[in-house]
């Protein structure tokens, strides 16, 4: 039987849905047409949801960017921020399911950074506020993958944003079938040198909170602590440097059963990677066709090798 597709929340007129204030879209070909191959994305338009019509007049941020409301942008009077913020919370709960979340930028209601916040004199606050309905959703959801779609367009990014969802997903799988100190260390064990690409500090540190695990402890109380703290390390995209450190850990897995050729061929790789020679994808090619022939149950179980499917080719920009 074929697995459900992850669920991805989106908004609507990413979709192409005809929801905008003026009645227009902003379709996403990366997400109506690549993404949505892999994934069920569920359309959401909180101001439409909230009762404001097709289409209609524009509401803005005003006054403090860190606390903003959301006002009619010629009418000051019609004031949506109390109804923005009971949506998210309601959203919240209603989509419990998904495994991440794709925000219009710049919204007042769905921006998740740099939205415009006027000020009394007519001009925007230096500093840029969040948009209502995506600040409470966040606040709410705080381990959930989120992203704009316009930092879609950015490979890393991209490719940042996709792995962190499949980890949700994968981590909503292991509490489908319940939290026990066995799978916690298996889950760990299998997104080791994955943290260890983005976060090689709080690879560390994760190490030690399970490597100090006692039998009397519970693991539906270090699970979820667990697994925030993994969520916010995947927040920092790996970078050359920190994925050249795992492919090096990796290839010595193999250094006593490789010819010396094969071991230079692997070095002269990872080494074009770091220049910017090559991409990522060359490497670990090479590395995967080496342990088909010289499987190594620990490596190949590793999420790193392959942290989201083949054909969305994320690591052949990267």
């Amino acid at each position: 039987m074929a697995h459900p597709k992850p669920r991805i929340a989106i908004s609507a007129c990413l979709v192409g849905e005809e929801v905008r204030f003026n009645g227009g879209h902003k379709l996403s070909r990366l997400c109506s047409e690549v993404l949505a191959e892999h994934f069920e994305l569920l359309s959401v338009c909180p101001e439409v949801a909230i009762g404001l019509g097709i289409p209609r007049a524009a509401i803005r941020l005003v006054g403090d960017p860190q606390a903003p409301r959301a006002v009619g942008s010629r009418d000051p009077a019609l004031d949506v921020s109390t109804a923005l913020g009971d949506y998210a919370t309601q959203m919240a709960t209603e989509l419990q399911g998904i495994c991440g979340y794709i925000f219009m930028q710049k919204s007042p209601s769905c921006g998740l950074e740099r939205v415009k916040v006027y000020q009394d004199n007519g001009y925007p606050a230096r500093e840029g506020g969040r948009g209502l309905y995506a600040a409470r959703f966040c606040e709410l959801h705080p381990d959930l993958p989120v992203e704009e779609e316009g930092r879609l367009c950015d490979p890393v990014l991209r490719e940042n944003f996709l792995t962190r969802v499949y980890a949700y997903a994968d981590w909503q799988k292991l509490r489908a079938g319940g939290l026990s100190r066995h799978a916690l260390i298996a889950f760990h064990s299998r997104y080791k040198y994955q943290l260890m690409a983005h976060n090689p500090h709080q690879y560390k540190v994760l190490g030690k909170l399970l490597g100090s695990l006692r039998r009397e402890d519970d693991p539906e109380e270090v699970g979820p602590r667990y697994f925030s703290q993994l969520m916010q390390a995947l927040t920092r995209c790996a970078n050359r440097g920190t994925h050249c450190n795992v492919l090096l850990h990796l290839s010595g897995y193999l250094r006593d059963l490789l010819c010396q050729q094969d071991k230079e061929e692997i070095q002269t790789l990872i080494a074009q990677y770091r220049a910017g020679i090559v991409p990522l994808v060359v490497p670990l090619t090479l590395l995967k066709h080496h342990l088909r022939h010289h499987p190594d149950p620990y490596l190949l179980q590793q999420v790193y090798l392959q942290p989201h499917p083949e054909n969305l080719s994320l690591r052949n920009a990267i």
